[in-house]
């Protein structure tokens, strides 16, 4: 359990609509710094739109999205960004023509703070290997660690992954996970989609589930057991 209860991410009564279809319905959840907090629910929950929400991604949102004691409900996201926010979208966003690490330092900084190069490269030996090497060169694995490696270059001190371990191998996945522990020892805060249980179930401090566009249920790590036959019906899991 992340031991510092400061809260940094408070949303209540959170509607989402994309034109005229009514996607979140009154989504209520806390994020506490230096956590990792994990949503869990099939597609089309509204994971991927809650994230999209917090960054004022979709058409129009109601409700209150409080960042770090900030209201940012009706910010654009550029300001969400500044608030000190990243958002890794499912579809990483690598940028072919360039090479990794001018894909690394393509993001401005949205907060002081950020990572050093060289402190990124400790962080993730591959793409200090791959630095010369362009985008498309890279493998999966080594497109979702830049993807990420690249938020935390720009300041960023909320984290918002979507789907990162999707299509991956094994042993990759591994690896993301020891990034997910690395980062909250540094004291990132973390919220995770995830539609892979098995990786996400260690890591996460806390879980959230989503069922038709609302919360459904919120519980510690440590009550996971306890609550596997509640995920089984929610999830299949």
């Amino acid at each position: 359990m992340a031991t510092n209860k400061t809260e940094y991410l408070r949303i209540s009564d959170l509607h989402a609509f994309y034109g005229e279809s009514h996607i979140l319905h009154g989504v209520d959840m806390v994020v506490n710094r230096g956590e990792v907090v994990t949503l869990l629910g099939r597609n089309g929950a509204g994971r991927t739109t809650t994230m999209k929400s917090i960054m004022g991604l979709v058409g129009r949102r109601t409700g209150s999205i409080m960042i770090n004691g900030a209201e940012a409900v009706n910010l654009p996201p550029h300001a969400i960004a500044r608030l000190g926010l990243g958002y890794c979208p499912e579809e990483r966003g690598i940028f072919a023509s360039l090479s990794c690490e001018e894909n690394l330092m393509l993001p401005p900084p949205v907060a002081s703070g950020g990572m050093g190069l060289d402190e990124i490269y400790e962080m993730f030996p591959n793409l200090k290997e791959r630095r010369n090497s362009p985008g498309t060169r890279l493998s999966g694995g080594e497109q979702q660690m830049l993807a990420v490696a690249r938020i935390l270059r720009t300041g960023a001190k909320l984290l918002l992954l979507d789907e990162i371990s999707e299509g991956l191998a094994p042993v990759i996945v591994q690896t993301l996970a020891r990034m997910i522990r690395m980062l909250r020892e540094k004291g990132f805060t973390v919220i995770m989609v995830e539609q892979n249980f098995r990786f996400a179930a260690p890591l996460a401090d806390r879980f959230y589930v989503m069922e038709h566009g609302r919360i459904v249920e919120g519980f510690e790590a440590s009550e996971l057991e306890q609550k596997m036959g509640m995920l089984h019906e929610y999830l299949g899991v």
